[in-house]
């Protein structure tokens, strides 16, 4: 069996999938009506929307199969998103690469296959939607063509969510996103006894690169903050702009003491970029670490409102010194 490789962008792509805040949610109707409409067009027993997250796929729609997901391991999914087209199986005991797979040997006996993957309005492929049958089949041209048309009505769904819950400068959550995703990871936490950390941030002097620079230049630097985050992060942390030069960070399992460890890293690799790019300006920030105690847990709002004051404080006694 061929366990599907890593796409070169991952940590990015799980990053773009987190921020969706659609994983381990509940089926939808606009998602389930496409896999029932596939299922009566292609004649197949099973339609799936199948997220593919670190170590798992995830059915956000699931037609004909009575599980929620499985092992990334053995998805076949997890080698569609490898490419840009249909990724098409006639005789799946027929393939090296899946003839001992055990969605092969054991039910649901996947003979044909059929994935066309699901991309976000950036690019990212998060997933497929695709076609399972337990006996071999022929997938001509124009059934791939109808196939794509139904991914095609997926990812505009996928976008309305991409709307309402990330932001479109940076790609990261925005302020809602990141409540819906951070309140199933503190429901994690507190159950398993797990700390965790709240960084919010606040960009330094932003408004003087606006003004010297102009607003393009100034929506650039966001861009790079937040491209700055996601490449420093795990793939477990949550990133936000929460609105204006305000970002926040969820880091899973850590303590506070590690969080700074891992601002200074972001500090460092601002700079590096700072000196590739030859910006004539700084990005620098002020935080404010919160520490999640499962002990004691807090809300979502609570970690915020700390944060941020905790934050302004010390941005206000770092002024001081400076005589600002």
């Amino acid at each position: 069996m061929q366990i599907p490789a890593i796409p070169a962008n991952e940590i990015e792509r799980l990053h773009v999938l987190r921020a969706l805040a659609i994983l381990d949610t509940q089926a939808e109707e606009r998602f389930d009506r496409l896999t029932r409409i596939a299922t009566r067009m292609f004649n197949v027993p099973i339609a799936l929307v199948s997220l593919v997250d670190t170590n798992r796929q995830w059915f956000k729609s699931c037609m004909g199969l009575q599980v929620s997901e499985t092992s990334r391991d053995i998805s076949f999914c997890g080698h569609a998103i490898l490419g840009n087209d249909t990724f098409v199986i006639n005789d799946a005991s027929k393939d090296p690469r899946f003839l001992d797979n055990p969605l092969v040997t054991a039910a649901p006996h996947i003979r044909f296959y059929a994935g066309r993957p699901i991309r976000t309005t950036h690019g990212f492929k998060v997933g497929t939607l695709c076609l399972i049958d337990s006996q071999p089949r022929e997938f001509p041209a124009r059934d791939i063509e109808d196939l794509n048309d139904l991914a095609t009505m997926v990812e505009s769904e996928l976008a309305a969510i991409e709307l309402a819950t990330m932001d479109e400068l940076t790609d990261l959550s925005n302020r809602r996103g990141f409540i819906m995703l951070t309140e199933k990871y503190l429901n994690y936490f507190s159950r398993h006894q797990l700390h965790a950390s709240l960084v919010f941030l606040d960009l330094n002097d932003f408004k003087i690169i606006n003004d010297t620079y102009g607003h393009d230049e100034g929506d650039r630097a966001l861009q790079t903050f937040g491209k700055a985050l996601k490449q420093m992060g795990r793939s477990s942390d949550i990133f936000a702009r929460l609105g204006g030069d305000e970002f926040v960070i969820l880091l899973a399992c850590t303590r506070e003491q590690e969080a700074h460890i891992v601002t200074q890293r972001l500090c460092n690799h601002l700079d590096m970029i700072r000196q590739q790019l030859r910006q004539p300006y700084k990005i620098s920030f002020s935080q404010g670490i919160v520490e999640f105690d499962p002990q004691q847990p807090k809300s979502v709002d609570q970690l915020l409102l700390e944060g941020d004051t905790m934050m302004y404080q010390l941005k206000k006694a770092s002024a001081a010194l400076m005589g600002k």
